[in-house]
């Protein structure tokens, strides 16, 4: 289970031209191979005109389904350093492809590698790329002398709080990363004298996009 990691949130495109070359680059988030395949042969079919549509997707938090293509490239100038751009920015679950009208001009093995590459940086510049932190759900109940502690404990920690309830008791919902979790219960624990009753409700993934918290299911 990993912690943090960076994913697209959502997809964009990007442009180069390069002696003519005119490179697309379409970036999108998958979540499954089948997904990733589909989404190649759907750009294959919108640039059907095109000399070359290169691809390469990373699905799985350990990166199971791994996969890069030249499309009649010479080998090792598109698909790879293609993948050497997602793995070096260390994004998950994402799939590209990068499109070329040929201009006419070679571009040589070393321009070819350079042009691909930089298209991709590109189309992942217009795409949205969010840092996915691995937490838990944790209801906490108190009653109205311990909520000021917790509340400045969430702020101090920097604990998104998902819902309050305020009856004759408060209750919180906080998302506390994996990683606090200990620190977190402690803290409120002697924050409240024992009187904060906490329990966990379920692990999920979480990111802050926009200053809103989006929760995900992986």
């Amino acid at each position: 289970m990993l912690e943090k990691y960076k994913t697209v949130y959502e997809g964009g495109e990007g442009e180069i031209v390069e002696k003519k070359s005119r490179f697309i680059a379409t970036v999108r988030p998958v979540q499954t191979e089948e997904e990733a395949l589909a989404f190649i042969e759907e750009m294959k079919k919108k640039y059907w005109d095109a000399r070359h549509n290169c691809y390469v997707y990373s699905v799985g938090k350990n990166r199971e389904y791994t996969r890069c293509s030249d499309d009649g490239e010479p080998s090792g100038t598109a698909g790879r350093p293609m993948l050497d751009v997602i793995l070096g920015e260390d994004i998950y679950n994402v799939a590209a492809v990068v499109t070329r009208y040929f201009g006419g001009i070679l571009l040589g093995t070393g321009g070819l590698v350079r042009a691909y590459s930089r298209s991709l940086q590109e189309g992942l510049a217009a795409s949205t790329v969010i840092e996915k932190t691995y937490g838990i759900s944790m209801e906490v109940v108190t009653d109205y002398t311990g909520i000021g502690k917790i509340q400045y404990i969430a702020g101090e920690q920097k604990l998104p709080i998902l819902d309050s309830e305020y009856t004759d008791r408060v209750v919180l919902h906080l998302l506390v990363p994996a990683d606090q979790i200990v620190f977190v219960e402690k803290a409120i624990t002697e924050g409240t004298n024992g009187r904060a009753k906490m329990k966990k409700e379920k692990d999920l993934y979480y990111s802050v996009i926009d200053g809103e918290v989006k929760v995900f299911t992986d």
